[in-house]
């Protein structure tokens, strides 16, 4: 079990990764048993198991099905959809595509850097929070925008974004 400390001044510090279930990965490899071409999907549902692909997983994933680990690191850092460092648990993406950025996406980055302590691509050290840039999340209308997990929250202002994301768990 991971678990967050504190350093004398209150800062959280990094908290111990989980252990990889190699049961539950066992699982998904049987599924896929003899399967070509199924590195992908193997990798999709390591990645939705843990959150992100953890190394011991990979090398795990790598013996049982006789694909090199550096074929697998090729597929898994060609592909923006796998994610090879531990995440938060709760994703913030803040667009900064044309009509973001022009309506304030770059004021609305700084706060929320300057208010969590962590800059774009990161995620806190008690990984409660990873924030990420991206160029566009499909609504410009009601720019600037921010998908906090699975809600997208339009014309925003730094205020309400630093309020929706203290407001995580």
């Amino acid at each position: 079990m991971s678990m967050a400390t504190t350093t004398q001044h209150g800062q959280a510090t990094a908290t111990k990764e989980p252990p990889v279930d190699f049961g539950r990965l066992t699982r998904i490899l049987e599924q896929f048993k003899g399967q070509k071409g199924a590195l992908i999907p193997i990798l999709q549902r390591t990645q939705d198991l843990y959150g992100y692909l953890p190394r011991p997983a990979l090398a795990f994933i790598s013996k049982q099905t006789r694909i090199p680990l550096n074929r697998i690191y090729g597929v898994a850092t060609f592909y923006a959809q796998f994610h090879l460092k531990r995440r938060g648990r709760n994703l913030v993406r803040i667009c900064d595509g044309t009509a973001c950025h022009v309506r304030g996406s770059g004021r609305n980055l700084d706060a929320l850097q300057h208010a969590t302590g962590i800059a774009a691509g990161e995620t806190s050290p008690d990984y409660k929070l990873t924030l990420e840039v991206v160029y566009c999340l499909g609504s410009c209308g009601i720019s600037p925008v921010a998908l906090v997990n699975e809600t997208v929250y339009g014309r925003l202002n730094s205020d309400t974004l630093i309020q929706r994301v203290k407001a995580l768990d």
